[in-house]
């Protein structure tokens, strides 16, 4: 079993930045690719980016392409989301998810284990 506690949401202006953590326990963090996800109010729940167990590969949403990097420290099991010029439509709940594996993975159906969320907010 794995435990995902993330932190570091909050309410920014557009152009703004923040960083999200994801602190995990439990199973041995660095075998697996982590990801984040998110999920605004009305629609679905959507990939955002993915990195591998070492933390060589990444992968993110065009729409996000730029502006977001995802990163991890293994030795604090700790996962990373920075977020810089931010726009409103990036307001969401922001998840952090285990994979099932050790590559990059897209599809939520690909994680086995998520944290509660964290609200991020972008004011116009």
């Amino acid at each position: 079993q794995v435990q995902l506690v993330e932190s570091g949401g909050g309410v920014v202006q557009a152009g703004g930045s923040l960083r999200l953590s994801c602190a995990a326990s439990g199973r041995t963090f660095s075998n697996y690719a982590m990801g984040w996800f998110r999920q605004a109010p009305g629609k679905e729940r959507e990939f955002v980016a993915t990195i591998n167990w070492n933390g060589f590969n990444t992968y993110y949403r065009d729409s996000v392409k730029g502006r977001f990097t995802i990163s991890r420290d293994n030795a604090k099991n700790t996962l990373y989301l920075q977020m810089n010029s931010l726009k409103p439509e990036d307001t969401a709940v922001y998840y952090c998810a285990v994979a099932f594996g050790i590559d990059t993975r897209r599809a939520s159906s690909d994680y086995r284990y998520w944290g509660q969320g964290t609200q991020v907010t972008v004011s116009s």
